[in-house]
């Protein structure tokens, strides 16, 4: 089983996308010389084409308001069954006395 994913820094991921661009190599020879995951650089070559425009999809900044949006969303539903719950228990409450 494979141990935890490494987190990389924007700035090293930059970086690697321009090396690749610029040194004429194959993803996975160059990932294998920075000591990452070629998956990982196809990735990060990818949302880079993709924060450019020269590929379609979420661009970095839409992906993180989207997962803010659904953290937010997530906690507002959370939000809602707590009150719903409260509403019922003083509804009864008001109804015993």
């Amino acid at each position: 089983m494979p141990g935890p994913t490494p987190h990389y820094p924007p700035e090293f991921k930059r970086e690697a996308v321009q090396l690749y661009r610029s040194s004429g190599k194959s993803i996975p020879k160059m990932a294998q010389e920075l000591g990452i995951a070629s998956e990982s650089l196809r990735r990060w070559i990818r949302q880079h084409e993709v924060d450019a425009g020269e590929r379609e999809g979420l661009t970095t900044a839409e992906r993180e308001e989207l997962s803010r949006l659904r953290r937010e969303n997530r906690i507002l539903k959370q939000e809602k069954e707590v009150l719903r719950k409260a509403a019922a228990f003083f509804a009864r409450e008001d109804g015993i006395r």
